[in-house]
Formats: structure tokens, C-alpha cells, sequence
């Protein structure tokens, strides 16, 4: 590699570690805890697309959790590239205990089917069956399942089966944790094509067809505004309830635990969510920006940046710019300049990559270069 190739690379891998260190919020703090009232033990309001918490209750105490697991065995399975694959239920995944999909050993089901059934009827034989197909056994998906929980970051969690079932204190997790879990899940197209479905057709066994209504009453008849969901319950969780929302292009991500009244407390929030709050465009992709410096170059963002705002709080928002390059000398073409951070009344509430594009001939525009430098940082080049 000769020294202007080292060069490229040094901007190139610069440019890329800003642009994902500008993915998540710096905090996720709530500064609105009163908020609502509910029945819940733990409690937690989440912005999905900010991560912003806007309100919580005890929501990093680590609680029991129930079937509420599975969408972590959702997650997995959707994860696992075998979708449409097909599986045998074995004799250890029909006979576990609890909610069932009734399935019969020796019984073939795709994947998809199985995880659907997971979602909507909270069936514990289909999650052990998931485990089975996309872990090996029940011990190996556990581990990926624990594996997944620190990627997304949650700290205070420990998965001990696929469905939730009491596990004697090594099963828990936090409100907080599971909004990170949903929020993350969110993200995934056939996600969230199954938690919005309301019933779900089958394909029919020996015993005739199977049409599965989803358990989340918010869902099927309770909040129009729903798009997904999942419950959970047992005598030493109690009930839980992870559920999403959308209103006035902002979604919402509600997480009740031990909460006798969870289809209320999570009406109650959204509601006060939505009233509360509206989501506010910080940053415009491609947007311009100035500096004191009056660098040669165009300074610029590469992406949207959209926070939820009280009207008060309007008003509080204030942002900063800091340049990598001391020198302010920087290379022909596209390069990482440094980044813009945001704050809510002093406290930093979001960072974003700032990019510089040096006057070139024939420039093909910004985004050209920061993908080649994406390839070469991932060894496409």
C-alpha cells in the first residue's frame, strides 16, 4: 500500500466509525417521570425512532418477564436466514408446559409458521421448537439469545429458555432492556409484519385448520393506533406487556411489568405520549452547514436527524461543531470532518458525523465516495 492509499484508507475508516457512531442517542435518560400513572411495578415509554425514554418507572429494575421472551426468539428466528425452511417438532418441544400451539411430535412446520404462532398464540412448544431448529437445542439458542441481548445493549438481562417460563431467578430482564429489544426488532420488515397481524391462517394439519387470533387485545379491538405487540404472564411475573404504537408519524414503544391493568397503562401512555410530544426534524440529510472557519469545502450532514420534543422544550435545543482537522486542511473529495452534537438544556442528547466535500473535477457527488470508502473500510477494495 503506497502513501496515498494509506491516506484514503486513514479518511475512509474515519469517515465510516463517525458515521456509526452518530446511529444511537447519547443518552436515553427520562426527564418526564410523572408523566403517567399505572399499575405497573416497572415501567417504560420509549421513541422509536430517537430511542428518547420518555417516561419510566423503576424501568432498569431486573423483573421477571414471562412470554413477553419471545420476541427475542422472534428476533432469532428472523435472524437465522431459514424462514421458510421446514422442521420436525420433536417430542421435547410438544410436551413443554403452558401456552401451546398443540403441536404434535413428529408434526412438520415451517419456520415462519412456527413464529408467527410464537407471536400471536404465545405458544411455548413453538418457541422450544424455534430453539431446536435455529439454536441446535434448547442450551445452544439460549446462548445466541443472551449473545443478541449485549449486542443491542441490554445490560441488565439474562435469557435462561426461549418462552419465559419462570427459571428461578436466572430468567429477567429489565422495562428499559425490553424497549431496546422491541425498538431493535422494529427495525426488521417481517417483524413487524407478523406482531401486527390480528388472526393468522395455518396450514392445515390432520386435525383441520388452524386459525390463530393474536392474544394483544390492544392490537384486535382496545387502541387503534397499535401496530404490534406481545403478552406475557406468569403467577411470578404477573403480567407484562411490550406494545407499539403510531400516531402523527411518531411511534411509540410501551413496556408494563407485573402490571395488573397493562392494557390500560399502555392506552394511558400512548395517549399521554402522544399528546405530549412531537417528533421534530433536527437535521436535514445533505444539509449545509456552516462554520466559523470558512473551510474551502462544503461541510455536510449525510442523514435526517428527528428527536421528540415537548413545545416547551422547542425552544432548549442548541447544537455545536466540532472539527477533527485543526488544520482545517483536508482532502480533494469526500472525507469525515468531525460532528455535530445536539443538546436538550446543556445535556447531549445526540451526536451526528459531519462530512466535507473538497471541490474536485467531475465530482460525482457525496454519496459515490462515502460508499466507496464503506467498501474499502469493509475490505471491498
Amino acid at each position: 500500500m503506497d502513501k496515498e492509499d494509506g491516506m484514503d484508507m486513514k479518511w475512509c475508516t474515519a469517515a465510516v466509525l463517525l458515521f456509526l457512531l452518530g446511529t444511537f442517542p447519547l443518552t436515553a435518560e427520562a426527564e418526564h417521570t410523572g408523566g403517567v400513572d399505572t399499575s405497573a411495578e416497572a415501567a417504560v415509554l420509549m421513541e422509536q425512532q430517537s430511542g428518547r425514554v420518555l417516561f419510566d418507572e423503576s424501568a432498569h429494575e431486573k423483573r421477571d418477564i414471562a412470554s413477553i421472551t419471545k420476541i427475542m426468539t422472534a428476533v432469532l428466528a428472523l435472524e437465522s436466514n431459514r424462514w421458510n425452511q421446514t422442521t420436525e417438532i420433536s417430542a421435547n418441544a410438544s410436551g413443554v408446559e403452558g401456552s401451546s400451539l398443540y403441536l404434535k411430535p413428529g408434526e412438520k412446520m415451517t419456520l415462519k409458521d412456527l413464529t408467527t404462532g410464537l407471536m400471536l398464540r404465545s405458544g411455548n412448544d413453538a418457541a422450544v421448537a424455534v430453539a431446536e431448529f435455529v439454536g441446535g437445542s434448547s442450551e445452544g439458542f439460549v446462548y445466541m439469545m443472551n449473545e443478541k441481548a449485549r449486542e443491542i445493549g441490554m445490560e441488565n438481562t439474562r435469557f435462561a429458555n426461549p418462552h419465559g417460563l419462570d427459571d428461578d431467578g436466572n430468567h429477567y430482564s429489565t422495562a428499559y432492556d425490553m424497549a431496546l429489544l422491541m425498538r431493535y426488532a422494529m427495525q426488521k420488515e417481517r417483524f413487524r409484519e407478523v406482531t401486527s397481524l390480528k388472526t393468522y391462517e395455518a396450514p392445515q394439519q390432520e386435525d383441520g385448520k388452524r386459525i390463530w387470533q393474536n392474544k394483544n387485545k390492544l392490537l384486535t379491538s382496545m387502541y387503534e393506533y397499535t401496530t404490534g405487540g406481545k403478552t406475557g404472564y406468569t403467577r411470578k411475573a404477573g403480567r407484562t406487556l411490550v406494545s407499539s404504537a403510531e400516531k402523527d408519524n411518531m411511534d411509540l414503544i410501551a413496556v408494563t411489568l407485573d402490571a395488573p391493568s397493562d392494557w390500560q397503562d399502555h392506552i394511558s401512555m400512548f395517549e399521554w405520549g402522544f399528546s405530549s410530544f412531537k417528533l421534530i426534524q433536527l437535521a436535514n440529510a445533505d444539509e449545509t452547514i456552516t462554520s466559523e472557519h470558512k473551510e474551502k469545502g462544503r461541510l455536510f450532514l449525510p442523514r435526517d436527524f428527528h428527536y421528540p420534543l415537548t413545545e416547551e422544550e422547542s425552544d432548549d435545543v442548541s447544537r455545536s461543531l466540532s472539527l477533527s482537522n485543526r488544520d482545517h486542511r483536508y482532502p480533494k473529495g469526500i472525507s469525515a470532518a468531525g460532528k455535530i452534537t445536539w443538546k436538550l438544556k446543556g445535556r447531549s442528547i445526540h451526536s451526528m458525523p459531519v462530512f466535507i466535500d473538497q471541490p474536485e473535477e467531475s465530482s460525482p457527488g457525496w454519496f459515490p465516495a462515502f460508499r466507496e470508502c464503506v467498501q474499502m473500510f469493509m475490505g471491498g477494495r
